[in-house]
């Protein structure tokens, strides 16, 4: 199955504001490739104004009635698809969308750049999604991919069994101790978080600094231009260090933008990553609570009523229902593991490779400069001599 996704910015009512794409089309593939385009302007009025996603659909899925779909979904729809997700499969891990709210004044949620990096990660979303064993053939996923128009008010109290007896059970339980693989993971996610927050508090603060240095170039180097207009013998090593300042300013603006722009937004995604795991070891935490309090009144009944049945029947559906918890949970914490070294590799990989092709271009930068520093030396030798 193939999706891919395009955007346009429309008022209230649904007229088409302004859309402009480039040449570059984006993808979500079933399972590994991703190509994404931007948009290149946007255009808003005074009407109230909101961001709508195109979303293409191709598959050979037998579930489809089409082999090919396109729907134009906005943000609260993928959010009504994740509740969805949530409610019909509550033992698995979905994974995580963007934060909905801005800060006013802080950031333009109309901003090409905001605009850009959301729709990556709907789009990381969505491809996430599509991967999974059992959250891509969910019935409200075809829907989404399929459905001109979501029908949100249907089916909003037709949850899974699974999910109604997961929904419904109440703080009354208190889990003794959780086994010790899911401790283990609970553990892990806390470090993580921590490891996470570090490093998401320094690299912003890295981010400020280059921004700032970055400011200070820009002002530095037309100090040189504006030298070598009054000084007639200086004025191509003048003009060489205005140039090299010039190129260093657009290397570090480079680096900075791919800080900001992918590094920073894929930590953010595994922050809510673990948020959302942490919240399904919670339900099944539950789960496990319910059942162990279950089994020790039956036990207890046991105890005065011999001749009652050995097991009941809400406590092997309890049973159930934990098995299957730690089954899946077990299974999307593999996969979760592993995409997360794959992501990681990848991010660390890019961050390397931007930081050499910068270092690179100031070095290069500097060397062009020396041949014109010394340019004069052999007249002045020569002067001398004569």
């Amino acid at each position: 199955m193939e999706t891919y996704i395009t955007y346009r910015v429309v008022t209230k009512v649904g007229r088409v504001l302004s859309l402009s794409l480039s040449s570059m089309e984006t993808y979500i593939t079933y399972r590994v490739v991703t190509k994404v385009g931007r948009v290149l302007s946007l255009s808003l009025s005074s009407m109230e104004t909101y961001i709508t996603y195109r979303v293409v659909t191709k598959t050979t899925r037998v579930e489809f009635d089409l082999p090919e779909y396109s729907v134009r979904r906005r943000y609260q729809d993928f959010d009504w698809l994740r509740t969805k997700l949530e409610d019909s499969q509550p033992t698995h891990l979905i994974p995580p969308l963007p934060e909905k709210f801005v800060m006013k004044g802080v950031v333009d949620r109309f901003s090409e750049e905001f605009v850009e990096t959301r729709r990556k990660a709907l789009d990381k979303f969505l491809k996430r999604v599509a991967d999974h064993p059992v959250l891509s053939f969910n019935e409200h996923f075809n829907s989404f991919l399929s459905a001109k128009d979501l029908n949100k008010k249907q089916g909003l109290a037709l949850l899974s069994k699974m999910g109604e007896s997961v929904k419904y059970v109440t703080g009354g339980y208190k889990l003794r101790s959780r086994p010790m693989e899911f401790a283990a993971m609970g553990d892990y996610l806390d470090m993580f978080t921590q490891k996470l927050g570090t490093i998401d508090r320094i690299a912003q603060r890295i981010i400020k600094e280059q921004s700032e240095y970055l400011a200070e170039l820009r002002e530095y180097g037309p100090v040189y231009t504006t030298w070598a207009a009054s000084e007639a013998e200086l004025q191509g090593p003048l003009e060489g260090v205005a140039s090299c300042m010039a190129n260093c300013s657009s290397a570090l603006d480079e680096l900075t933008q791919e800080m900001s722009g992918d590094f920073l937004p894929v930590l953010r995604e595994y922050v809510l990553y673990i948020e959302s795991m942490k919240a399904v070891l919670k339900k099944r935490d539950d789960v496990h609570a319910e059942y162990e309090a279950k089994l020790e009144a039956a036990s207890l009944r046991k105890e005065e009523r011999p001749t009652a049945k050995q097991v009941p029947t809400d406590v092997e559906k309890c049973q159930d229902r934990v098995e299957c918890f730690n089954a899946d949970l077990k299974s999307d914490w593999d996969q979760w593991q592993n995409n997360k070294i794959q992501d990681f590799r990848q991010l660390l990989t890019g961050m390397a490779d931007h930081n050499i092709q910068y270092y690179e271009k100031c070095l290069a930068a500097w060397e062009s400069v020396i041949p014109v520093l010394q340019d004069k030396q052999p007249q002045e030798t020569e002067t001398e001599e004569d």
